[in-house]
Formats: C-alpha cells, sequence, structure tokens
C-alpha cells in the first residue's frame, strides 16, 4: 500500500517538471491523472490512451504528457492534459474518436476501468512561478 505523502511529494515533483518543459507562464488548467494499473494490463491501457491522443492530433489538439513510473509510490502511469478544450475541438476530436472506432461514453469507462486498478486525478492552474502567482494575490 503507498502512503498519500508520498503520492503527494511525486505529484509536485512531475507538475514541477512539467512547469519547467513549458516556456511560457499562462494561467491554463491542467488535468493530472494519476494510474495504477490492473496486473497484466500496461500494454492495454496504453494502447487504449494512445487511441485516444491519436483523436486528438487529428482534432488539432496536442496528446497527452505521459510520464511512466521509474521509482517511488505505487504509480504506473500519470497523465497531464488540458482541463479544457473549445467546443469546436472538442466536436473535431469526437467525429475523430468515431473514426478511429475509440470507445466514446459510457463504453470508455467500462474499457479504461478493465485496465486500472485505481486512480485519482485534480486540476491544477499552471504553470506559473511563485512570484506570478504571489502577482496575482496582490503580494
Amino acid at each position: 500500500m503507498f502512503k498519500f505523502a508520498t503520492l503527494k511529494k511525486t505529484v509536485a515533483a512531475v507538475l514541477l517538471a512539467a512547469c519547467s518543459m513549458t516556456p511560457a507562464f499562462g494561467d491554463d488548467e491542467k488535468m493530472i491523472e494519476i494510474y495504477h494499473i490492473a496486473p497484466g494490463k500496461q500494454v492495454e491501457f496504453l494502447k487504449l490512451i494512445a487511441l485516444y491522443d491519436q483523436a486528438n492530433v487529428q482534432a488539432g489538439l496536442p496528446a497527452r504528457q505521459l510520464y511512466v513510473h521509474a521509482d517511488g509510490a505505487a504509480w504506473d502511469f500519470l497523465l497531464i492534459q488540458d482541463e479544457d478544450v473549445a467546443p469546436e475541438k472538442a466536436k473535431l476530436r469526437n467525429e475523430a474518436l468515431k473514426k478511429l472506432g475509440a470507445p466514446t461514453g459510457a463504453k470508455f469507462w467500462v474499457a479504461i476501468r478493465q485496465t486500472i486498478a485505481e486512480h485519482t486525478d485534480t486540476v491544477a492552474t499552471g504553470p506559473t512561478t511563485a512570484a506570478d502567482w504571489l502577482k496575482k494575490l496582490g503580494d
């Protein structure tokens, strides 16, 4: 069983790494998803995510940022993606998903849950810097 404090430190480290990879500092909201995969389902999970990333790219959206566990807490994959998608891009993505034969709606939830043991997700604002965030607070 993993410790929540270890997971929290891992997420913080990955978020810092993601922020350092992005030169512009904005207020984009990001969805951070942490997955512990069911035994033997890693490849199936990655194939499903790759299919959804393909639909994103076809719709002019970026693929998710994928982090693969190397050491520490008990998670397998961490994904970071934009929280909000413009309606016209969402429509294009949904059309691409249909053409690719990807499961959507309730079928998506069944398909993804067949590959995971557990997951958590959260929304974060950034990337930014401490100084820029303090400016927003008026300090």
